[in-house]
């Protein structure tokens, strides 16, 4: 090879080469923060629960800001979330009669917001029929969404583009240099060659607009000064909220009686059961939920697709020796006739140099790819390794095709497993005839190659609950919950008359409200349309003392019971262990003023309820 060109493929490949360099350093200094969090509280912020998402995600948005939005809808009172039965698939949404202005709603909040009420049908839809059934839309839907939760977090200082202007400008810059470098190399080269025309400006003004479109091109977003304090401080509401038994399995019903707390919940990834029933159709395979470890959290997935993944060694040698094979072939058919510069002044033999050295090269790494494969093959067989962990994901992976009219048989499944080693994991090749042995949740131990990816053995160890959530939750006891014996029910509180008379409109009898967990409850309609006016729950033990810690605000109203607020519709009572909730509803949401006397009716009746229970 002419020392020339070997002179300015260098100088090209570098100039290159410290492009790329100098992008890798910005990409590796511009990476988000991971802040360390703050100490646990219950106190939550004033940034909205998508915002929340993506702070505590490191700047990254996932499925769990719509999920975590349609929550704290719920609990603003644009949504009702109803639960009939014992299994939360079957939660409906209820588009209520009189729900709140929604001129304040930000824009993504709308987006969610109009998508309940595009779907609902006489102001009903079930949970399920939010998930998009087409691709595309659900792309471009999820695309809107992403966009304008980041331009709420810039405009408040929260968040910034990875690639500020600055940064970009440098590697425009450092691309013009790179781009005259590789133009002034190939015109070097072009200069040996008078009779075609010089490459060097075509090459210049390619390597510049290729590198500047990679420089444009944002890798995401990055932190802000202010967005690591309010990040640190979410980070501990998160903690705060997994110290509590029990709050990742929630139901997203339970949004009526943990008000906001379960949106934020869902926002910080603290709420298992609640995130999974929700599918706006942003979830995917590559992020998963797992309890492997005693703690829930989310592991992502990556699926690997060349050819050597979930291959046996046979097939692994066989595609050695083929590419070997071919690779000795044509090397040795058309080498003698391969030549890189051709020196010949016939076209035709000029181009048959140019097609025969391509070839060579093509043989060349034919060979290179076959003897790595051999070695990596016979290595991988020695280096079997075993695993324990929860399965994420089984899903079909290749198949063979049998006929127009009969199914493709599956061959290869994936398998993704969480062994505890971090927070990332790379899914394994599993023969199909083993996929029936494991179901997501179960506990396994599995014998594996590492570089082809291949599971050689599996062993169920443990069964684990299904993450699909769709098979039906058999209910612990037949019939309808009841109150433990002596506590107050809600509907032996308060009479008809004296709900008719707070609210200053007649209302008929209760009725019992089937209700997620220990609660119990009944609602009230009104007489005339029949239209839900006043809902009232009531738990005891540690739910009710949760309860109360997340309702006792606002206003305080001393004397009545152990304990009473009223804050906007809501008001609370302490009655002993048992903390009774009254949420207004509907056209009854402003008849607030009574409600202290209400209180103060069934704190009454409970307190002699008790002294005739102990006579």
């Amino acid at each position: 090879m002419d020392p020339r060109l070997l002179l300015d493929l260098a100088v090209g490949g570098s100039a290159l080469a410290g492009w790329f360099a100098a992008y890798g350093v910005v990409r590796l200094a511009t990476r988000p923060a991971s802040p360390t969090p703050a100490p646990a509280t219950m106190d939550l912020g004033d940034e909205p629960p998508a915002l929340v998402s993506l702070l505590v995600n490191r700047w990254s948005l996932t499925e769990d800001a719509a999920e975590s939005t349609l929550l704290d809808l719920a609990a603003r009172g644009f949504v009702e979330l109803r639960q009939p039965g014992d299994d939360p698939m079957q939660t409906t949404l209820h588009l209520p009669p009189s729900p709140p202005d929604a001129a304040g709603l930000r824009p993504y909040e709308r987006l969610v917001l109009d998508r309940v009420r595009g779907l609902a049908v006489h102001g009903v839809l079930p949970l399920s029929a939010l998930t998009f059934r087409n691709e595309a839309q659900a792309k471009s839907w999820n695309k809107r969404l992403r966009a304008q939760v980041v331009a709420d977090a810039r405009a408040a200082g929260l968040s910034r583009r990875r690639f500020g202007p600055k940064v970009t400008t440098v590697l425009s810059a450092a691309a013009l240099l790179a781009g005259v470098v590789v133009g002034l190399a190939a015109a070097h080269y072009g200069s040996w060659h008078a009779e075609e025309d010089n490459p060097g400006l075509a090459a210049g003004f390619v390597t510049f607009a290729v590198l500047s479109v990679i420089a444009g091109a944002t890798p995401g977003e990055r932190d802000t000064p202010r967005g690591r304090q309010v990040a640190a401080r979410w980070l501990g509401v998160r903690d705060w909220l997994r110290g509590h038994e029990q709050f990742d399995e929630l139901p997203p019903a339970s949004v009526a009686i943990w008000d906001r707390y379960l949106g934020y919940g869902a926002a910080v990834g603290a709420t298992r059961l609640a995130s999974a029933v929700l599918d706006l159709g942003m979830g995917d395979r590559s992020l998963v939920w797992s309890s492997y470890g005693g703690t829930w959290h989310r592991v992502r997935v990556r699926y690997p697709r060349l050819p050597r993944y979930g291959r046996t060694l046979p097939r692994l040698l066989l595609s050695a020796a083929i590419s070997g094979a071919v690779g000795f072939f044509l090397l040795k058919l058309f080498g003698p006739s391969a030549d890189l510069f051709p020196t010949s002044d016939d076209p035709a033999t000029r181009i048959v140099a140019l097609v025969a050295a391509g070839i060579v090269a093509g043989a060349v790494l034919l060979l290179a790819f076959g003897g790595y494969t051999l070695v990596r093959g016979v290595a991988d067989l020695a280096t079997e390794r075993t695993i324990t962990g929860e399965v994420l994901w089984v899903q079909v992976w290749k198949s063979t095709a049998q006929g127009e009219n009969r199914p493709a048989r599956p061959w290869l499944h994936y398998l993704a497993v969480d062994d505890g080693s971090g927070e990332r994991t790379t899914a394994w090749g599993l023969p199909s005839q083993w996929a029936g042995d494991c179901h997501h949740g179960d506990t396994v131990t599995i014998r594996v190659r590492p570089w082809s990816r291949r599971v050689v053995q599996v062993a169920v160890v443990g069964h684990g609950r299904p993450r699909s959530l769709t098979e039906p939750v058999v209910p612990e006891a037949t019939g309808p919950r009841v109150a433990r014996a002596g506590a107050p029910t809600p509907e032996s509180l308060f009479t008809t008359e004296e709900i008719g008379q707070a609210l200053g409109l007649p209302v008929g009898a209760a009725e019992a409200v089937d209700l997620p967990g220990p609660l119990v409850g009944v609602q009230f309609r009104a007489a005339g349309d029949g239209s839900p006016v006043l809902m009232i729950q009531a738990v005891s033990g540690a739910a009710g003392q949760w309860i109360w810690r997340l309702n006792a605000r606002g206003q305080e109203l001393p004397g009545i019971g152990d304990g009473a607020y009223l804050a906007g519709e809501r008001a609370v009572l302490r009655l002993g262990d048992r903390t009774v909730l009254l949420t207004l509803l509907g056209v009854a949401r402003a008849r607030t003023a009574h409600l202290p006397w209400l209180l103060a009716q069934g704190a009454l009746r409970a307190s002699a309820n008790r002294d005739q229970a102990t006579t």
